[in-house]
């Protein structure tokens, strides 16, 4: 098959010895990024991107996709030992993580942890090396309309599929969008909402807003609630690898649930944190052991592991087909592929074909290097965990700083990051999510720029929008996803059952 002859000549591209050790070091870096509740996956992809500008795109695309699959790893670590999760989607992974460590099963909980999210990323990568050239192949039939009848789709699914409130989505997308218009009109030339300000010019650049956002952001929150760190110490020994993974087969079931779950999370903008939850939902309502959930389950962790790490890893599809990210991470690499000069989407398959064999060949030896990485390091980041939560805080907020002002060499970047942190602050405390508003920042002037061809096209008639049944189909879903929470609430009424007024007056037999 084409497929696995190119992920063949991917690995070729790989397996060099500069690749290998950037993938060891990026997942390193991606653990502690997991297990420090102040980062994240996001953003620390975001802060070491320009530490890759002096890199091959490939070399940086492996380095910086093993950081997210170590992100993901970590998150698990902090979420079993400390009961606080490192990231979002390890807060289900608390639910009896925790409780096994506080029976003394510790290295059996991360053991399991581990495992599953290999085997859901896995399944997830299998996924994608099939299923990536049939989507590239099928959208090179994209014009201008349709490649915004795409955008539309991706931002209305947020506001249709958000497990969040939708105004409050669309206030943050809407945000996302004025901050994407700032700079220069890439039509007519003319400067926007500028300011008079010549360092506007460029516009807000997305790593600065991510890095403010998710990293400044997450760290003034941290300071109000005055994190500590408290938790049990965990060793891993061959002896409970192995009796672990003897009892993980009998799982097969809940992991096979959970890839699938995580991988139509991930490809739609539900993402990993959403996955991980369903999924030890739909554990606990059809396990045999449902009742016991939550107080210290093995299939209580593997559920939302494997659901995250497949859901983590399936938002690379979308961007690497269509240009149009899964995640806020997948958003971050997004930015980083046009940054190396190269456009995500159906082409990338055509003009870049090692760079996309090679980016899918590290998607599996990044998650295998992954595991054997974090089964023998647990005791090293568990104990970076008793550092004081007062001195690791300057220093991701120095990182931050870094990164922002290496990206222009600009003092002003450093205001707009902290400015960034100020605004991610207020919205993690108002609960509004931020992902739609780092999508818009990322995609605004694309969908933009695809909008106005077409109605240059047409003239000015919106109805090209229904000018063919691909683009007409997928407008019509767009708006479906849009008015998706309205129609939902219709339907729920129509279906409520009818009262009966007269049944308190009957007697009862």
């Amino acid at each position: 098959m084409e497929e696995l002859s190119s992920l063949i000549q991917g690995f070729g591209v790989v397996l060099t010895p500069m690749n290998i050790g950037l993938m060891f070091v990026g997942i390193i870096l991606g653990v502690l990024i997991g297990v420090l509740p102040g980062l994240g996956g996001a953003n620390g992809v975001a802060i070491l991107l320009p530490l890759t500008f002096s890199m091959s795109p490939t070399s940086a695309i492996v380095m910086l996709s093993c950081i997210y699959w170590g992100a993901l790893f970590g998150g698990a670590i902090t979420s079993i030992l400390f009961n606080i999760p490192g990231e979002p989607w390890s807060v289900a992974t608390t639910f009896d993580g925790y409780p096994l460590a506080q029976k003394g099963k510790a290295g059996q909980a991360l053991t399991a942890a581990f495992t599953s999210s290999f085997v859901g990323a896995f399944v997830a990568v299998v996924m994608i090396t099939f299923l990536a050239p049939l989507v590239a192949k099928f959208a090179l039939k994209f014009g201008a309309p349709e490649f915004f009848a795409v955008y539309l789709l991706t931002f209305c699914s947020f506001v249709g599929m958000g497990k969040g409130s939708p105004f409050k989505i669309l206030v943050a997308m809407t945000l996302g969008f004025a901050m994407a218009a700032v700079g220069m009109d890439t039509v007519t030339g003319q400067l926007r909402l500028t300011f008079g300000i010549s360092e506007m010019m460029r516009g807000f650049d997305f790593l600065i807003a991510v890095i403010g956002l998710f990293g400044i952001g997450e760290i003034l929150l941290s300071m109000e609630e005055g994190l500590e760190f408290q938790g049990k110490s965990a060793k891993i020994n061959p002896k409970v690898v192995w009796e672990t993974w003897k009892e993980l087969p009998k799982y097969w079931v809940t992991s096979l649930r959970s890839s699938l779950v995580g991988i139509w999370m991930g490809i739609t903008p539900g993402g990993a944190t959403p996955a991980s939850f369903m999924s030890y939902g739909l554990a606990k309502k059809m396990s045999r052991n449902g009742p016991k959930f939550g107080t210290g389950e093995v299939e209580g962790v593997v559920a939302p592991e494997t659901a995250a790490h497949a859901a983590g890893t399936a938002a690379l599809l979308p961007m690497l087909a269509l240009g149009i990210p899964g995640s806020p991470t997948a958003a971050v690499l997004l930015g980083g592929l046009l940054i190396w000069g190269l456009q995500p989407g159906p082409l990338l398959f055509v003009e870049q074909k090692d760079f996309v064999w090679g980016l899918i060949a590290s998607m599996y030896l990044g998650n295998l290097v992954g595991l054997i990485v974090v089964l023998t390091t647990v005791p090293l980041f568990a104990s970076i965990l008793r550092i004081p939560f007062s001195i690791i805080a300057p220093v991701i907020i120095v990182i931050c700083a870094i990164g922002a002002y290496t990206v222009h060499n600009a003092m002003l970047d450093i205001w707009f990051m902290l400015g960034f942190g100020v605004i991610g602050y207020v919205f993690k405390k108002l609960d509004y999510p931020l992902a739609p508003l780092v999508l818009a920042l990322v995609l605004g002037d694309k969908a933009e720029d695809s909008f106005r061809q077409a109605m240059l096209v047409s003239q000015g008639d919106v109805m090209i929008m229904w000018s063919n049944p691909l683009v007409g189909s997928i407008t019509t879903l767009a708006l479906v996803m849009l008015l998706w929470p309205l129609i939902s609430k219709v339907l729920a009424l129509i279906r409520a059952p009818k009262v009966d007024e007269l049944a308190a007056q009957r007697p009862i037999d």
